[in-house]
């Protein structure tokens, strides 16, 4: 294909993700204090709870243009989160052109999987987040009241959901790169000490406060989902190692290339 049909198929895909986008901010706008409520519930948990202590907790706007910018902002936010369907299907459908056909198989496949997978990590994040608050607004001294600025909440809340949502998909990426040949299970099964420490790390780092019970929340399900991973990993690399046992490579053309026994490789590499 040209590069002016890629051009003029890009803008396309723009086009049409826009008007996703468009549509779902509208609908964004229309509910935003729906929205709202679902965003802010966490702080008002705690902020109940810090009243029963006698503490004094608010969230604020601080700027006389804040209430038209927030509404804007959490518009925006709920348009690419509802029009997701459809800028990912427009962003599919331009790459698939240069697939082949297995890839498209698995890509359909690891889409279908990360969609489940990235809404439990958002689930997550919303128990855990507000445990989490309430731990960070403890440290306030008495006789001092705490006011949170919405837009700092507001980030604070997506960056939280949006880590935990990508730490969910980091075993689904594992086996992608198995399933393309890059790594093996065996591999993998060589590496856990390492794995299981930048899990840890990883939690520590992505977690609003670091204390060990809301690291454990993020750590243990993504290592019970690393584990089923290699496990996969695992079966997938007997899977083709049987498969090219049974192929009969005097079939093969003189420049076709011969699949590789990834078991083999690895034994090699040991030695």
């Amino acid at each position: 294909m040209p590069l002016t049909e890629h051009l003029r198929e890009l803008r396309s895909r723009f086009f049409k993700s826009g008007i996703a986008i468009a549509i779902g901010m509208v609908i964004g706008w229309i509910y935003y204090a729906e929205i709202f409520a679902w965003l802010s519930r966490p702080f008002t948990d705690v902020i109940a709870a810090a009243q029963d202590n006698g503490q004094d907790v608010v969230l604020a706007l601080t700027g006389v243009a804040d209430p038209f910018v927030l509404q804007i902002q959490v518009s925006a936010a709920a348009g690419i989160a509802l029009s997701s369907p459809v800028w990912l299907y427009q962003l599919w459908r331009f790459v698939t052109p240069g697939l082949r056909r297995n890839e498209r198989r698995w890509a359909v496949g690891f889409a279908a999987v990360a969609t489940p997978l990235f809404a439990a990590g958002i689930t997550l994040a919303y128990f855990v987040l507000p445990f989490g608050l309430e731990i960070l607004l403890g440290f306030t001294p008495e006789n001092v009241e705490n006011i949170v600025s919405v837009d700092r909440y507001l980030s604070f809340f997506l960056r939280t959901i949006l880590v935990f949502g990508v730490g969910f998909l980091t075993p689904l990426l594992i086996v992608l790169l198995n399933f393309a040949g890059i790594l093996s299970g065996k591999r993998l099964v060589s590496w856990w000490r390492w794995i299981i420490f930048t899990v840890f790390i990883f939690s520590a780092v992505a977690t609003p406060t670091g204390d060990p019970i809301n690291l454990l929340l993020l750590a243990a399900p993504i290592l019970i989902l690393v584990v089923l991973a290699v496990m996969i990993s695992l079966l997938n690399d007997r899977r083709r190692a049987r498969k090219a046992r049974n192929t009969d490579f005097s079939d093969l053309d003189d420049d076709e290339i011969s699949p590789l026994d990834t078991d083999t490789f690895d034994t090699d590499l040991k030695d």
